[in-house]
């Protein structure tokens, strides 16, 4: 069961599990940003990401959606929080953390491409 999503005081990103993150990717108009390094989003990734390794997030801010809600995800949830801190420094705000990440994402069976 996915849970509500749940932003702490101080971080400018809503924490997702992975169910509501599929939910949202199958329901909504959002992007979805692999911050992992490229090795690892070849070696399988969410169907339809785009990889902008997360220190490269301010330098990549063109390719980042101002119209519909952002998920980052990562191998386990911490580089993408530190992906989604950075395009939240851009002045974006509808902006969603995956925790457990692709870890998590290929535990629940959810589909990869490569």
């Amino acid at each position: 069961m996915s849970a509500k999503p749940e932003k702490l005081e101080g971080e400018p990103f809503y924490r997702i599990d992975v169910d509501e993150a599929k939910r949202m990717i199958d329901e909504q108009d959002v992007q979805v940003i692999d911050a992992r390094e490229i090795d690892e989003h070849a070696d399988g990734h969410v169907p339809g990401s785009v990889r902008i390794q997360h220190m490269a997030v301010l330098s990549n801010a063109d390719k980042l959606a101002v119209d519909k809600p952002i998920l980052f995800i990562c191998r386990s949830g911490q580089r993408s929080a530190v992906a989604a801190e950075f395009a939240a420094s851009l002045g974006l705000d509808d902006l969603y953390n995956v925790e457990g990440g692709h870890q998590a994402w290929a535990e629940a069976g959810y589909p990869m491409e490569s």
